[in-house]
């Protein structure tokens, strides 16, 4: 059957998974589950305070897979009592010897954090030759031996490899020697053969249910760090840089964009505000504005590429071009100055802006190979950073080549001419404010005002 012909089930399961879901929540909500719940969490901590966070995570799976082996046991005991508690009486005590030793587990954890995993290999090791001599083969208490091939590296962790090897080729030695030693007719009746039956199919689900949970757990902890990984890559460098970063680990990123435009802001005055703020109000300020740019380049499609200081920076066209890379940045100009305009209102605190723009070849790419960083290079990098250093207060000043592309699009006022570094005498402009299409007369820089500039924006 094709597959095709299966599509259009699909949305019935999603829907079925949506309805039990919404079946779910009200039962995962109710006061008793959430106290219980609650309980489970506490006991899954006990004995892990003090542990690095990704310790004491394997520390509470321990302390899980701990709990369940001396639930299981202690569910055989009972069984045994109740069917034949004289013929079964070794094995009862043995049982309860084992639930009482991997209880103890917990409190292993105050040694250090491989003593509750060894407690339970060696209780559950020795636990397992009782149970395969007096039950024999047919029993299946073998079978467990066969956990520890995927218990072992969640209870020890990769960094001790060798214990794990060793834990796990000794399970796999005792498998072998269970196999050998104890007979298939051991000290059970041939009446009681339904018992061994019922003992090896036990044994079978605990085996197939622990290993299972195991390695679902293992590919539960890389899919979690895959997941975070990309979230972390996705905050430092572009989507589209991340996928080819991935695509080739190792590989250099670098590609040369024959137009794209740069825009610099500083904050003026900051470094004196520190000074009054302290460090705690001066990092949430900051961290409060360089927030709202962010918001603003995701909001304009435009690329942040990094924060020096009180200093930001972001770009348009690149990685991805944009025909109207130059416009976005003047719109998101207008929205910085909105938002410092509002901020200073808002705070008390002398807040401004300068911004400088230009556009023009420039290279991009990845440096670093530990903590990587997407920067840019180019004439017009270095321009717009010197004109940032060269506006006025609450304004965005452009070179010559952004007049040229945004006279039909925006207001803009003349500045005169400045010496800048590296170039000499260069015209420039700032930004007044947006022509409305269909408004008509084209207005002046005198007709726009601060509180103007937003009512004429419009979407890009």
């Amino acid at each position: 059957m094709s597959a095709r012909r299966h599509m259009p089930f699909v949305p019935k399961l999603r829907g079925l998974g949506a309805k039990l879901r919404a079946w779910a929540a009200p039962v995962f909500a109710h006061p008793a589950v959430a106290r219980t719940g609650a309980f489970f969490r506490e006991l899954a901590e006990i004995g892990t305070a003090g542990y690095p966070p990704d310790v004491k995570r394997r520390l509470k799976i321990l302390n899980m897979f701990a709990y369940l082996i001396a639930t299981t046991t202690l569910i055989y005991a009972i069984q045994q009592s109740i069917q034949d508690y004289q013929t079964y009486a070794p094995m009862i005590a043995l049982n309860l010897f084992l639930v009482a030793t991997v209880l103890m587990v917990p409190f292993a954890h105050r040694i250090n954090d491989v003593a509750g995993g060894l407690v339970i290999v060696g209780a559950e090791y020795a636990a397992l030759i009782g149970f395969g001599d007096f039950f024999s083969r047919e029993g299946g208490s073998q079978l467990q031996y066969l956990i520890p091939a995927a218990a072992a590296f969640v209870i020890f962790g990769l960094k001790r490899i060798w214990l794990v090897v060793g834990v796990v080729a000794l399970g796999l030695v005792l498998h072998l020697c269970s196999w050998f030693w104890f007979p298939a007719a051991g000290r059970v009746a041939p009446h009681e053969q339904p018992v061994a039956d019922s003992l090896y199919i036990q044994a079978a689900v605990t085996t197939v249910v622990l290993i299972s949970a195991c390695v679902w757990y293992a590919f539960t902890l890389v899919e979690r760090a895959k997941a975070e990984t990309d979230a972390v890559l996705r905050n430092v460098l572009p989507d589209s840089i991340v996928e080819r970063l991935k695509a080739n680990p190792g590989g250099i990123i670098a590609d040369y964009i024959s137009d794209a435009s740069v825009m610099f802001a500083d904050i003026s005055g900051f470094v004196a505000l520190a000074r009054q703020l302290g460090a705690d109000q001066t990092v949430d300020l900051l961290s409060r504005i360089v927030s709202e740019f962010d918001a603003l380049a995701a909001h304009h499609g435009v690329e942040k590429i990094k924060t020096i200081g009180d200093a930001y920076m972001v770009v348009a066209g690149i990685p991805d071009p944009a025909p109207d890379h130059l416009s976005r940045l003047a719109r998101m100009s207008f929205d910085m100055l909105d938002c410092i305009t509002r901020l200073r209102e808002e705070t008390g605190y002398k807040l401004n802006i300068r911004i400088g723009m230009a556009s023009g070849p420039m290279t991009a790419g990845v440096i670093g190979t530990r903590k990587f960083s997407y920067d840019v290079w180019g004439d017009c990098v270095n321009l717009a950073s010197r004109l940032e250093g060269k506006a006025p207060l609450g304004k965005a000043l452009v070179c010559p080549t952004c007049y040229k592309r945004l006279r039909e699009e925006f207001v803009l006022e003349p500045c005169g001419t400045i010496d800048i570094k590296g170039i000499g005498p260069l015209e420039t402009w700032a930004l007044a404010g947006r022509i409305t299409p269909g408004s008509g007369d084209e207005p002046t820089a005198d007709d726009f005002t601060p509180s103007d500039r937003l009512r004429t924006q419009t979407a890009s």
